[in-house]
């Protein structure tokens, strides 16, 4: 069984959708960590009640962001931690990390990239005035939001659609298809 770090900095629902799945037997993994750059998260809260470990730390705390990366790879190389998978860390993955897990960190971005990527993917696209919204889930690169397509789900926008009512849809098509994703992956 492959062993996972899931990185993330705030409510954590598809951290979540990712222990739920784990336990439901879709997703064969093993969480053997989450990191957190916001202590006080809910992540950290789900991550404690599912007796996960959690690390978690304060950017400032650190010279930099190598020096916070070296930290985090420490608890990752303790843990023997084979794939990394980002739900909602709002922090870009640097040179420490990316050269210690090529094409083995996963993220989810809520938007149809290559279009709208960065941290406001579903407004952007909502305010663009997109007719199809969806998710990507691909590989980190050194870019934001720039590597490796592994696999986009999507649904077409009902004229009564709000920003809210999209964002709703967007994260019921995120806790479906991420864990699955990361099962193929991760066990091909």
């Amino acid at each position: 069984m492959k062993k996972i770090a899931v990185f993330a900095s705030g409510f954590g629902s598809n951290f979540q959708a990712i222990i739920e799945a784990v336990k439901q037997q879709t997703l064969n993994a093993d969480i053997a960590l989450l990191v957190s750059d916001n202590p006080s998260s809910k992540a950290v809260e789900r991550a404690n009640a599912a007796g996960i470990d959690a690390f978690t730390f304060y950017a400032k705390d650190y010279a930099g962001k190598a020096a916070y990366e070296q930290a985090v790879l420490t608890e990752l190389q303790k843990r023997h931690v084979e794939y990394i998978i980002l739900a909602g860390y709002m922090r870009i993955i640097g040179p420490t990390l990316l050269e210690a897990y090529p094409m083995r960190i996963i993220n989810l971005h809520p938007a149809l990239l290559p279009s709208f990527p960065g941290a406001h993917g579903i407004a952007d696209a909502y305010h663009y005035g997109v007719k199809v919204f969806g998710i990507t889930i691909h590989f980190v690169d050194e870019g934001v939001d720039t590597g490796k397509i592994i696999n986009q789900f999507a649904f077409h926008a009902e004229d009564d659609d709000t920003l809210e009512s999209i964002e709703t849809k967007i994260h019921q098509l995120e806790h479906q298809y991420f864990p699955l994703t990361i099962n193929e992956v991760i066990n091909r």
